[in-house]
């Protein structure tokens, strides 16, 4: 999930045989209706609007910081035109900003006479800041370029995604952007080498997927022959629409023709040279254990993404159990649709046939994507029932755009910002349609889009002015929200999806990707394993299809930790639904439950427990 964050500078960060038929739709009438009770929500207490005005203020001063979270939340003012610095002095200023905030706060109010809503703010508050804290000296220890993060693919990723062109000033900005992003791209290529200095170089492997990215943005016109480079033709189709005279659309593409070509390109020349060159020195070895103080840097991020204290060997130990749970459903399900044979002989049945996949074909493509939209419109159709409030916000379907699809995940989102002027964006990657079995498509719609990410994401942008503080609308922490996204999943078994066995095989298969990571990456960066050793787990024990195995490995070993909080996340969140459940009996409706965990915002596990029980308490006494 791509939550809007602040200070985003510092954010780390052949042919197939016949499709099958899609099984049968779920209409609302043949989910059992239930009675309306009163949604129970967790209350909005007064505020006390000192706290608040200085909430705002907080937020303020790091937006001001910020020229790129300002824009994903739609905010247009005088830097629209400008980049996040990428130096490390500009790191240790955003973090000077956060100690001043955090003593101001404990020095200006007493905790003891908030309400409990304003008690959770400044609770999250020096949470928030403590845990930025806790990564702090490790920040030299992350890559600067690599096949997950950079900014050689987020940089054109946010001016065709985000930088809205509504007039001609507007495009004069993205026009400056252009301008700016070759200093921003060598204030990275700058923090690339000063790491090299420091020891610090991503894996071998992971070069060459740098190099291929940074060339497809430098490609086609009017850098040379062919067709439109991703930047020039976003910026043409842009410039096209705007209400203006053919002399000034005529001026707008000559400055952004001459920026790409004079400034942009050289910077991407820096960038592939220097990925050339620290390519032959790079390691061989993985894991983070290789860096100075590898292994305390690894424990301080799995507390980070997971909220928890759970150490490196019980995160392996919970995804070995997780992974033997899982095995056992697939096992039923295996038996269900009379496949004569092992597991893991079905394992291989399930990622070698055609018969899973769509055509690596535009056709084949369009299936994918019909059939997403298809698993909306089913999902749509009876969320009331499970949700009290919903989002107004429209989800768009839309494959990874072809400059950074070789490289980028399978699937992920991108919030909708508070105006309403951007829809929330789901994508899905279609590089090779043999990595996407079709027996998935509504389990990974269910995590990225409607009731994951896009309700998720979406209901916060809606909230209110004052709702709750900005700092708790546009955070986010991974084990709540990417714990919710795998919720989801199993969620809309119970709204009526996966009536094909392989589709709920399909469902599973995630599931278990999740569990293997926990395995997996406490592998890769605590018990040193190998990326081939990781591979090989992967394909022993799962179905994931052979070209994903390998991007996803790839994946934890250059964003280690990140990983291991999906499953985390999502058991905690099962086991206190169970808990409501068992409180409540009759009492207890699913909607109250949702809302309660979703319109306050992320926040920490043991805060979101906290949360619920209070919830359960108030509905008990009701």
């Amino acid at each position: 999930m791509n939550r809007i964050l602040l200070l985003a500078s510092t954010a780390l960060l052949a042919a197939c045989a016949a499709a099958p038929p899609p099984p049968p739709a779920v209409s609302a009438a043949e989910v059992p209706p239930v009675p309306p009770p009163t949604v129970e929500v967790a209350t909005v207490p007064a505020k006390n609007a000192e706290l608040a005005a200085f909430f705002d203020q907080v937020d303020k001063a790091e937006l001001a910081m910020s020229p790129i979270s300002k824009s994903y939340r739609a905010i247009k003012d005088q830097d629209y035109g400008k980049w996040d610095q990428f130096t490390d002095a500009s790191s240790l200023a955003q973090r000077e900003l956060g100690r001043r905030h955090a003593a101001e706060l404990q020095a200006r109010f007493d905790r003891a006479t908030l309400s409990p809503e304003d008690q959770l703010s400044y609770d999250l508050f020096l949470y928030r800041n403590a845990r930025s804290e806790l990564i702090w000296p490790y920040r030299e220890q992350s890559y600067v370029f690599d096949q997950m993060n950079g900014a050689h693919s987020r940089s054109p990723a946010f001016l065709i995604n985000i930088h809205k062109v509504e007039t001609v000033a507007d495009a004069e900005a993205y026009v400056s952007r252009l301008s700016e992003m070759a200093r921003h791209l060598r204030q990275a290529v700058a923090e690339a080498k000063q790491r090299q200095a420091l020891g610090i170089l991503p894996p071998k492997w992971v070069y060459p997927y740098v190099i291929a990215d940074s060339r497809n943005v430098i490609s086609g016109a009017p850098y040379g022959r062919g067709k439109d480079s991703a930047l020039w033709a976003d910026f043409k189709s842009k410039v096209e629409k705007l209400d203006a005279d053919p002399a000034t659309k005529t001026r707008l593409l000559a400055s952004a023709r001459a920026a790409l070509l004079n400034e942009v390109r050289p910077a991407y020349q820096e960038i592939i040279a220097l990925m050339q060159a620290q390519q032959r020195p790079a390691p061989t070895a993985d894991g983070i254990w290789r860096f100075p103080n590898g292994a305390a840097q690894y424990q301080a991020l799995t507390r980070y993404y997971t909220t928890t204290d759970l150490t490196p060997d019980q995160i392996h130990e919970l995804g070995l159990q997780q992974v033997k749970r899982i095995h056992g459903e697939m096992e039923a399900i295996k038996n269900q649709v009379g496949f004569k044979g092992t597991l893991p002989e079905f394992f291989e049945h399930m990622r070698t046939s055609s018969q899973f996949y769509y055509p690596n074909t535009a056709a084949g493509k369009q299936m994918y994507l019909d059939e997403s939209a298809k698993a909306q419109s089913q999902v749509q159709s009876v969320l009331p029932r499970f949700f009290g409030t919903l989002p107004k916000a429209p989800l768009l379907i839309k494959p990874v755009e072809p400059f950074r699809e070789k490289s980028a995940g399978k699937a992920f989102y991108q919030d909708p910002p508070p105006d309403g002027s951007r829809p929330g964006i789901y994508y899905v990657n279609l590089y090779d349609m043999k990595d996407m079995p079709w027996t998935e498509v509504e389990a990974l719609y269910c995590h990225e889009g409607i009731p994951g990410h896009h309700l998720q994401g979406a209901l916060l942008s809606e909230l209110g002015e004052g709702a709750v503080p900005p700092f708790r609308q546009f955070g986010g922490y991974t084990a709540t929200d990417e714990g919710w996204g795998l919720y989801a999943e199993k969620l809309c078994k119970e709204m009526g999806l996966y009536q094909d066995p392989y589709r709920d095989f399909g469902r599973l298969q995630l599931e278990l990707h999740r569990a293997i990571r926990l395995v997996v990456d406490s592998g890769i960066h605590h018990k040193r394993w190998s990326r081939e050793r990781a591979i090989q787990y992967v394909e022993d024990n799962s179905a994931d299809a052979k070209g994903g195995i390998v991007k996803a490995i790839e994946r934890y070993v250059v964003y280690p930790g990140q990983a291991t909080a999906y499953m985390v996340g999502k058991l905690k969140i099962e086991e206190l639904r169970a808990r409501a459940k068992q409180a409540l009996g009759a009492r207890y409706d699913d909607r109250g439950f949702h809302d309660t965990v979703l319109l306050a915002g992320s926040m920490p596990l043991d805060m979101l427990e906290k949360r619920v029980d209070e919830w359960i308490a108030r509905v008990r006494a009701s």
